[in-house]
């Protein structure tokens, strides 16, 4: 569709009120149309971060808009549930993990995966160095520090797995001085984060990542709701295809062709506590751990999912009390969006 442009001529403008003074000229050349785009909305679990940064990527390098869509995306934090504006249709889409959707099923919620970014869950247990800390099993009569919320999940499954015990635990509150003031301490941490602070104060910490004690959640999802899948499948297929896109191109970076310092500074706009060497930390210790790019994303791309993964996420979590194990766990995940072979290995 072709649109003639008119504009008000200086001259005219000047007068208006005399006689015989043409209001409209035509402006030169035909002007095309913009393409509507789609709007759709994102949010994620936590402040802008490297660990973010496919999201940004797609957004700073255009692949969204290419795509025809014009994204949201919104930043998570301390005083943002991800699940709760999802479920209140404040957004389209929201970030979580493997165990956020089987929960949904357990609850009875009509809300879904589509697509899981991380193949590995970036949560590590640190230690100090030259402390022993060589396995899972060197956990044994360790205190841990850990959060509240892994004492329901991944916890329970190293106890049962590597006979540990409750009385081990004590509170993580985010805090590194306990960590730093004691050598024999353990405590959780995530891979691209902690890790980088306790290096910032000179100490080079033994880190075992959960994933490889065959805690296998799915990490950095994205979560929609059953019935704005139905309403908009072919936009939702385009948002998780740029997505996927965006994220090959910023793991591969500058080193593989493509431009990534517009969405880092995009990431430090939105989070300006964010610093370039923190970035380049957190992408590097994702490329190094295979965090996106193993496992199944070798071969189908990444986001990829497969229900046979789905199965045995479920069954060790019903093997714990975690989860019902009649929990119909096929109705977390949809896999028809992912699994297309964008970034494989």
């Amino acid at each position: 569709m072709t649109i003639q442009r008119f504009t008000v001529s200086r001259r005219a403008a000047l007068g208006l009120l005399g006689a015989g003074a043409p209001l409209l000229v035509a402006a030169p050349g035909p002007v095309r149309a913009q393409p509507r785009l789609d709007k759709v909305s994102f949010v994620t679990n936590w402040r802008a971060q490297a660990e973010h940064g496919g999201f940004y990527q797609a957004q700073a390098a255009g692949l969204y808009r290419k795509a025809g869509l014009e994204v949201e995306l919104r930043t998570g934090g301390p005083q943002v549930n991800p699940a709760q504006l999802l479920l209140g249709g404040r957004v389209d889409m929201s970030m979580g993990n493997g165990l956020t959707a089987l929960n949904f099923v357990r609850e009875n919620i009509p809300f879904l995966c589509i697509g899981a970014v991380f193949q590995k869950d970036m949560v590590v247990l640190i230690a100090h160095p030259n402390t022993g800390f060589t396995g899972f099993e060197a956990l044994r009569g360790r205190t841990v520090l850990i959060s509240a919320e892994p004492r329901v999940t991944w916890w329970p499954f190293l106890v049962k797995k590597y006979g540990l015990k409750d009385e081990q635990i004590r509170p993580y509150t985010f805090n590194l001085q306990p960590f730093l003031a004691d050598k024999q301490l353990v405590q959780q941490g995530y891979l691209g984060s902690e890790p980088f602070s306790i290096r910032q104060a000179g100490i080079e910490p033994d880190t075992l990542l959960l994933h490889d004690a065959g805690f296998e959640n799915y990490g950095t999802t994205i979560n929609i709701g059953q019935k704005t899948l139905a309403e908009k499948r072919e936009v939702i297929q385009r948002f998780i295809d740029a997505t996927m896109e965006g994220w090959d191109q910023y793991l591969k970076g500058p080193a593989g062709g493509f431009d990534t310092a517009p969405a880092n500074a995009l990431i430090k706009s939105h989070n300006p506590e964010m610093g370039d060497d923190l970035i380049a930390f957190g992408t590097r210790m994702m490329n190094e751990a295979g965090i996106l790019r193993s496992g199944d994303a070798a071969t189908l791309g990444i986001g990829a999912m497969t229900e046979a993964r789905w199965q045995r996420f479920h069954a060790a979590m019903a093997d714990i009390g975690v989860l019902p194990a009649a929990l119909d766990w096929r109705k977390a995940f949809d896999l028809s969006l992912v699994n297309k072979g964008i970034g494989k290995a």
